[in-house]
C-alpha cells in the first residue's frame, strides 16, 4: 500500500528520475553537437561527412583520427 512504507524509497525513484532527464537534457545534446562537428571536419576535408557517423563505432574517434592522419586528403594540393 502506498505511504505505508518507508519514506526513503520514494527517494530512490526521484533521483533516478532526475539522472535520466540530466542525461537527456545535456549528455544527448553534447553527443549530436559532437556529431555535427565530425561531420563537418570530414566535408571541409574533402570526405565524406558520412564518417563521422564512425563516432558511433567502438573506437571511433581512434579510426577517424587515424584516418585524418594518415591518408592523403582530398582537398590537399600536391607541390
Amino acid at each position: 500500500m502506498l505511504g505505508c512504507g518507508n519514506p526513503e524509497a520514494l527517494a530512490v525513484p526521484i533521483v533516478v528520475m532526475f539522472f535520466l532527464l540530466s542525461v537527456f537534457l545535456f549528455v544527448v545534446p553534447l553527443f549530436l553537437f559532437k556529431l555535427f562537428l565530425w561531420w563537418r571536419i570530414f566535408s571541409k576535408v574533402g570526405y565524406s561527412g558520412a564518417f563521422g557517423l564512425l563516432l558511433l563505432a567502438p573506437f571511433g574517434t581512434m579510426i577517424m583520427l587515424c584516418i585524418l592522419a594518415f591518408s592523403n586528403w582530398p582537398t590537399g594540393k600536391k607541390p
